[in-house]
């Protein structure tokens, strides 16, 4: 699974890559512009998924779109990451009220729906790419604090972390030297995991107009301008934003639960 997942990625990231490379030389149109375009034109050789309500070429938008969810995601579970690690650390290892204050925050956050607290954070911040990747990363930040802080509070009571102490180790050295590698070895399948739900709750945003601006191609704000063309048997407005969503989903996913499996395996051996 993660082999094929890790192909589906690949292709993402090059077509992200490769798209403003043939926008800049002008081997594809922008993906703004389609006054001289027929509207709602069907797939053709001119336009090949066709073109939408304001002649836009929905090919080149959806392909635009690939950059710019990639774009969102890396910075929403770098962010979360950055900020989430850290603060399980220290909860963890420190415990007491420091611990219980921080528990309190996270849980207070983890027990929000996913989608209500990213509309709430998109509507308080305005639209933009940035933006957009703060209000996802708010969301993904008490998964990592828990899933550390409870390896942290483990891994703490081990006879080597007490011998660090007895030498004169302080509390940062312990932290960097010892948990930190012995914590970390889920996170890249929890990252991959969260990256693949970071997609979804891009494209509700866009959906619902809380996203990214109206100039920034992006597949939940096209599916929203596709919803009122389906019923009367345009498709492809909506077809092609949402099968490069899917396509994007289904390869984190692959990729986070080949390595799952393949991290489990890994800790079973060892042991």
């Amino acid at each position: 699974m993660a082999k094929w997942g890790l192909v589906i990625l690949l292709i993402y990231i090059a077509a992200s890559l490769l798209t403003p490379f043939f926008s800049w030389v002008g081997l594809i149109p922008d993906a703004n512009l389609g006054l001289e375009n027929p509207i709602f034109a069907p797939p053709s050789l001119g336009h090949w998924c066709g073109t939408d309500r304001l002649g836009r070429d929905v090919c080149v938008r959806t392909l635009e779109g690939t950059g710019v969810a990639l774009q969102v995601v890396f910075l929403a579970v770098s962010l979360a990451l950055l900020i989430g690690v850290p603060l399980g650390l220290l909860s963890g290892y420190l415990g007491g009220i420091v611990d219980r204050c921080m528990i309190l925050i996270m849980d207070t956050l983890y027990t929000i729906p996913v989608l209500l607290l990213s509309v709430v954070m998109a509507f308080l911040l305005g639209r933009g790419v940035l933006n957009a990747a703060v209000a996802l990363c708010v969301v993904y930040i008490p998964q990592y604090f828990r899933v550390v802080r409870n390896q942290a509070a483990q891994v703490k009571t081990e006879l080597y972390i007490e011998a660090a102490r007895a030498i004169g180790a302080g509390p940062i050295w312990i932290i960097r030297k010892y948990l930190f590698m012995n914590v970390v070895t889920t996170i890249p399948v929890l990252l991959t995991l969260n990256a693949a739900d970071a997609v979804l709750i891009l494209g509700g945003l866009g959906f619902l107009g809380l996203g990214l601006p109206e100039s920034v191609p992006e597949w939940g704000s096209d599916l929203n301008m596709a919803l009122t063309a389906v019923p009367t048997g345009i498709w492809w407005t909506a077809l092609y934003p949402g099968l490069a969503m899917f396509g994007l989903v289904l390869g984190l996913s692959l990729f986070g639960e080949g390595l799952e499996f393949f991290m489990s395996g890994k800790i079973s051996k060892n042991n």
